[in-house]
């Protein structure tokens, strides 16, 4: 990334400079004349250097998002006139541009359909509200895209490039489409919407894909592909399977997650590493009893801590399973191992009412990569409190 850091210091304390005075409400017209000439060679470092500064000094995240479409649109010129080398077929990027351009392509046919709603005088209109509700389910899938940001990509940025943080910045954008579908689909799940509600939301969805996608490309990707490790690229494609791709075929991966480092005495989890210590925290504080019975019938493990539902002791570990039930209850255990093991079930539960409290029990069977059976695990929880939860809490409220 050495051609980003070429950057001075005095150019990029200027660039933040206009950035915060921008904010502040300052005359935009003088600002830009006074900056001119550093605003003419922004890079991508540049962007994200700026907004990351402005979050770095006390500008909230809110504050921050509030302006970025403004301080984007000055450095517009210069962004969209750096030039990149855009990966090949192969690279996660490539095909995260790939899933850019569909979405984009929907977004065209939408406004085909909308011109139709608010102009046309002869078509069916409720055809037309068909149309583009299906249009909107198209593009809802596109929320997969934003996804493998959130969770495969920002993550790497975060470990490689220091000014990172504006990246929380893109996800509140993130939030927003997510809003606006919601939003669109209540208004089209009536037989007359809204036409001026239909039309500002519309507005607010358009506004966050296309300038997101600007961003991504001609910011946030150009850094990417010079700050990380070359092997990471593989491992985000790796990853991806498990996200999904929206648009396209899903693209193969032939090379392995790269070593994350893991030290001497962690134990290895397909998406981590702990140590001991830390997984028997993990487990002691899950608001769950858990007992684990191997594929031998026998007791290998069960959860410890005060919010124990059902008595256990350590005298259990090694039993048979169908000895640590009365009698009248072994055949249900029998009937539940077996169904597990022959591979007609998976799953078993049961709820029940104990001294003024709603309990569901839950029996899953566990199966290898080569699904073979290895056992199954109780999982027990009060779920009273759960039951009588009505509404939404998004905020905070202790």
């Amino acid at each position: 990334m050495s051609e980003f850091l070429k950057s001075s210091g005095s150019h990029l304390n200027a660039l933040y400079l206009f950035a915060a005075a921008l904010i502040d409400g300052e005359n935009g017209k003088k600002l830009v004349e006074k900056y001119r000439d550093d605003i003419s060679r922004v890079s991508p470092f540049d962007a994200m250097y700026v907004l990351d500064s402005l979050l770095l000094n006390g500008y909230s995240t809110s504050k921050v998002k509030d302006n970025t479409g403004k301080i984007i649109n000055v450095f517009f010129k210069s962004l969209d006139a750096f030039k990149w080398d855009k990966p090949a077929e192969g690279h996660f990027l490539y095909y995260m541009m790939l899933e850019n351009r569909e979405a984009e392509k929907i977004i065209r046919e939408m406004r085909l359909v909308i011109k139709n709603i608010y102009n046309g005088k002869e078509q069916n209109k409720d055809d037309l509200f068909q149309k583009l509700g299906e249009q909107l389910i198209r593009l809802e899938t596109y929320e997969l895209h934003y996804i493998k940001k959130e969770n495969i990509l920002f993550p790497w940025i975060e470990k490689a490039f220091p000014q990172y943080r504006c990246l929380q910045v893109m996800w509140s954008f993130h939030d927003d489409f997510r809003k606006s579908m919601r939003e669109l689909k209540k208004l089209l799940a009536v037989n007359e919407p809204d036409l001026n509600k239909m039309n500002r939301e519309l507005g607010k969805l358009f506004f966050v894909v296309l300038p997101i996608i600007f961003r991504e490309e001609q910011i946030v990707y150009p850094v990417a592909l010079k700050a990380l490790p070359e092997a990471s690229w593989n491992d985000m494609l790796e990853q991806s399977h498990d996200t999904g791709w929206c648009y396209i075929n899903p693209p193969l991966a032939d090379i392995k997650s790269i070593n994350t480092g893991m030290k001497e005495n962690y134990v290895s989890l397909d998406t981590g590493h702990l140590l001991p210590d830390q997984i028997n925290m993990l487990l002691k504080n899950l608001p769950v009893d858990i007992t684990y019975v191997d594929e031998n019938d026998q007791v290998v493990y069960f959860s410890s801590g005060s919010h124990r539902i059902f008595p256990r002791s350590k005298a259990i570990i090694g039993r048979k399973v169908q000895n640590c039930h009365p009698p009248d209850s072994v055949h249900i255990v029998n009937e539940i191992i077996n169904s597990f093991r022959k591979g007609v079930k998976d799953e078993a539960e049961f709820w029940i009412n104990m001294k003024g409290h709603f309990i569901h029990i839950r029996y899953f069977a566990l199966r290898n990569e080569q699904k073979e059976y290895r056992g199954v695990i109780e999982v027990s929880q009060d779920v009273t409190s759960i039951r009588s939860l009505e509404g939404e809490r998004r905020l905070l409220d202790w």
